[in-house]
């Protein structure tokens, strides 16, 4: 059982909520402490530990696809949110909870928060297992994982569960159209569309249609360059393509990490005030 949050979507999603363009370190804490609080208590008791993914730099997709989410510095600079500052608040209070918060934390180098997150997904609906786990991230590469029936998604930005009647056609849909948030062009277009400038091919619903009914058969189906370009998006996108060194490497750290103590002295000294009292409601469960 486990509730496993994005961290870093969690904190952003609060950061837009709130329309914050000059980061103060004290309410960016205060922010992410009390959301999780509120995640906590809605679904320890059912779900249990609470754990948070994080991402780490260099992640291996770069290493293989070195435009992969590379318009996200652009597009950060021409904001008029400080986003250095905020985000070394967010590896800040994340170091913070690790010590003093009884959450695990999962941070390691090379990884993303996807991995983490459907790495441990994996482990817990394996090997015979069908344990309940909640995910708390709006991003919907995650509906890939609802494949799973005790797997569900809560959104922080739409304060719903998110739902798919088909994980699976929602995933081949996904690595066919590509993902341009992260900067993953459609199978018609080549690896520096988004980069340059350009247009993407577009990618017709009929040929999707077809593309899903011989899944199986692409290679034979597709020319060179599409089936290139599927091979790119797979590897990008379905989260059953993280490599398996990475996996060991996520499960160890997991497996490792110690859970923080000492939230309340932690509280005090942070001058959380607000949620002194509220201590005990970052524990994992009330029974």
């Amino acid at each position: 059982m486990a509730i496993i949050v994005d961290y870093s979507g969690v904190a952003i999603a609060n950061l837009f909520a709130m329309k914050m363009n000059k980061i103060d370190e004290n309410l960016v804490r205060h922010m992410i402490l009390n959301s999780l609080r509120m995640y906590n208590v809605k679904c320890r008791n059912e779900y249990g530990q609470m754990i948070l993914a994080c991402d780490g730099g260099n992640t291996w997709r770069k290493e293989i696809y070195p435009q992969y989410k590379a318009q996200r510095k652009k597009n950060r600079e021409e904001s008029s949110i400080d986003w250095k500052e905020f985000f070394r608040v967010l590896g800040m209070v994340r170091d913070e909870i690790r010590e003093y918060v009884p959450f695990k934390v999962v941070h390691l180098q090379g990884v993303e928060a996807d991995d983490v997150i459907a790495t441990l997904v994996e482990q817990t609906q394996g090997f015979g297992k069908h344990e309940p786990v909640m995910i708390v991230s709006a991003d919907k590469d995650f509906i890939q994982l609802q494949r799973y029936s005790n797997v569900k998604q809560f959104s922080p930005m739409t304060k719903a569960l998110v739902k798919d009647p088909d994980p699976l056609r929602y995933l081949q849909e996904h690595v066919l159209r590509g993902d341009s948030g992260d900067g993953v062009p459609n199978v018609l277009s080549g690896d520096d569309v988004f980069v340059s400038g350009s247009r993407q091919t577009p990618l017709r619903a009929k040929l999707i249609d077809e593309w899903i009914t011989n899944w199986n058969q692409l290679d034979k189906t597709m020319s060179i360059e599409q089936y290139r370009n599927f091979q790119r998006n797979q590897k990008l996108i379905d989260l059953s393509a993280i490599p398996a060194h990475k996996k060991t490497e996520i499960i160890n750290t997991f497996e490792s990490v110690k859970a923080g103590n000492n939230t309340l002295n932690y509280l005090i000294s942070k001058r959380c005030t607000q949620l002194i009292e509220c201590a005990a409601e970052f524990n994992s469960s009330t029974l």
